[in-house]
């Protein structure tokens, strides 16, 4: 595959990853006294509710446009390992067995971009292009 094969097929991956997200930011914020009820119910502070919409919203819109990608897959993927523990360790409950298995596969997949990078369809990559043109124009 060329390289802008390869570059179009990241940013789908991109909107894939950061879609999941937005999706779930979203639905917090629509059912954000039930989805605050449940944190605390897990023995999590309902004031984190906030901080917890904040970095599934900004990471998801981050992701997609491809600006600090690798950081922000770090952080996203940090954010599904500590989801997975907090809300999904119950090992002998099957469904929840599953969901913490999806939160560690959705993290596996965000590393795998953090160590591929977001390809040249994104604003990391046009930050790149610019230093490359200003260094050869030196």
């Amino acid at each position: 595959m060329d390289e802008t094969g390869e570059s179009s097929v990241l940013l789908v991956a991109r909107f894939l990853m950061g879609s999941l997200f937005l999706w779930s930011g979203i639905g917090q914020v629509q059912g954000y006294d039930e989805t605050a009820i449940f944190l605390t119910r897990h023995g999590v502070i309902g004031g984190l509710l906030p901080i917890a919409i904040f970095v599934e919203l900004a990471g998801a819109v981050l992701i997609i446009a491809g600006y600090r990608t690798r950081f922000i897959c770090l952080v996203l993927a940090g954010f599904c390992v500590v989801t997975a523990l907090l809300f999904h360790a119950n090992f002998a409950d099957r469904a929840q067995v599953f969901h913490f298995l999806k939160n560690a596969a959705i993290a596996g997949g965000l590393l795998s971009l953090y160590v591929s990078g977001p390809g040249r369809l994104s604003f990391d990559a046009m930050g790149t292009r610019e230093d490359q043109e200003k260094s050869a124009s030196r």
